[in-house]
């Protein structure tokens, strides 16, 4: 896997909260502009989403994949590509939870191959555009602002 892009943000909410939307994909294009859909399509034994299909469109990379997620507890989530896009060759990503003083820390890591030739510099812009956009759209989500 290619060069990983990685930022965090605090959240003014327990781990819980912050989980909770994590977990609610068909609310992503509410809070996740680039998402314009997302659709659970397998849940596991503990109830949370297993396999999610998207459509995603961040600029120079729009495509429908489907991701498969494991949870790790009530603090992480990790995620792969099961069924690649015309576009996205791999994804992997996480989201790791941590308690910290105010709230909550949300550290999200994202990795991508893709189909088709880009240049590195532009591949890692739109990476960190996903991340961020994720990121803040969460906070704001969550905190209810």
């Amino acid at each position: 896997m290619a060069d990983r892009t990685t930022s965090s943000i605090t959240v003014a909410a327990g781990l819980p909260s912050v989980m909770a939307v994590i977990a609610d994909f068909p609310s992503y294009p509410d809070w996740a502009g680039q998402f314009k859909s997302a659709e659970v399509l397998e849940t596991g034994p503990d109830g949370l989403p297993s396999m999610v299909r998207f459509v995603l469109d961040a600029g120079v990379i729009s495509d429908t994949f489907t991701l498969a997620y494991t949870w790790q507890g009530g603090d992480a989530v990790d995620w792969r590509v099961a069924e690649k896009g015309k576009m996205l060759a791999e994804l992997t990503g996480s989201y790791r939870l941590a308690e910290v003083s105010g709230g909550t820390e949300v550290t999200y890591e994202l990795a991508a191959e893709l189909s088709v030739p880009m240049i590195g510099m532009i591949k890692r812009k739109a990476e960190k555009v996903i991340v961020d956009t994720a990121l803040k759209g969460l906070k704001k989500r969550v905190e209810g602002k």
